[in-house]
């Protein structure tokens, strides 16, 4: 019973806050000292949800922003990754390229919008170049310092007990690496969902912000929140799938080890 009481808790809790805010804000709203002309109630939020769900465009919209964010995603992690790896590992690769990489991830990246559409126009690629681009330099940087700083102690143990190359790489380096990449992976998560909303908010024919563009056109303040909440909560869905592969890679981590009941 204590168990179920624990669990129970530890997925309210997080909430509570968030749903506090949500009372606050209809009750401001319905006693009028919040206009809806600027901050429109959480039930015409809803309402506002149910008109566009009637027709299938948010749906189609949501779908857009969630493919374009993760494709970029897994393109600027497995270029951020694989640099990382390269330059963690090989000492003259380091030395060769951590210098421009680390010069290349001081520009903002969302600076180069106005090159990136004289580059892509306002098309799908644009907006995963974007977010690729954002998202790489924190996986690159966390699985760099990562491999940097596996516990030498633990790779002379292994190379005692016969490891060396590959097999070493998979059963030292990699697991002692892993915190800090996986650290880097929810970093860049939200470095995703901003990339792309500036992206398709500046420019896009579709996707969510489009339809916070459009809202605001017309003066649909209950759409405008409305993106603003899907983002949140498609951040927050990235943020706990990230946990949920930490606690399934991590197991071994004392930090992560639950020992069964």
């Amino acid at each position: 019973m204590s168990h179920k009481i624990k669990t129970a808790s530890e997925t309210i809790l997080p909430w509570i806050i968030p749903l506090f805010f949500l009372i606050l804000w209809q009750v401001l709203g319905s006693l009028g000292i919040l206009s809806n002309k600027i901050l429109p109630t959480p039930v015409e939020v809803i309402e506002g949800t149910i008109r566009l769900s009637k027709d299938g465009s948010l749906f189609q919209y949501i779908w857009v922003s969630t493919k374009r964010a993760v494709v970029g995603f897994f393109i600027g992690g497995a270029i951020g990754f694989s640099l990382g790896l390269v330059n963690g590992l090989i000492p003259i690769a380091s030395k060769l390229l951590d210098t421009s990489i680390q010069m290349i991830r001081t520009i903002p990246h969302l600076a180069l919008i106005p090159l990136v559409i004289l580059w892509f126009g306002i098309g799908e690629q644009a907006k995963v170049f974007l977010v690729a681009l954002g998202v790489a330099f924190p996986i690159y940087l966390n699985t760099y310092h990562g491999i940097r700083n596996v516990d030498k102690g633990l790779i002379e143990m292994g190379r005692v007990y016969g490891l060396k190359g590959v097999s070493l790489f998979w059963q030292i380096l990699l697991p002692g690496a892993l915190p800090s990449i996986l650290v880097g992976v929810r970093y860049a998560l939200g470095i995703m969902w901003m990339s792309l909303i500036v992206a398709e908010t500046i420019a896009s024919d579709t996707g969510i912000g489009y339809m916070a563009t459009s809202a605001r056109e017309f003066m649909q303040m209950d759409i405008v929140i409305l993106s603003i909440i899907l983002y949140a909560l498609l951040g927050k869905l990235s943020d706990v799938l990230a946990v949920i592969l930490e606690k399934r890679w991590l197991q071994w981590h004392p930090n992560f080890y639950k020992p069964k009941a």
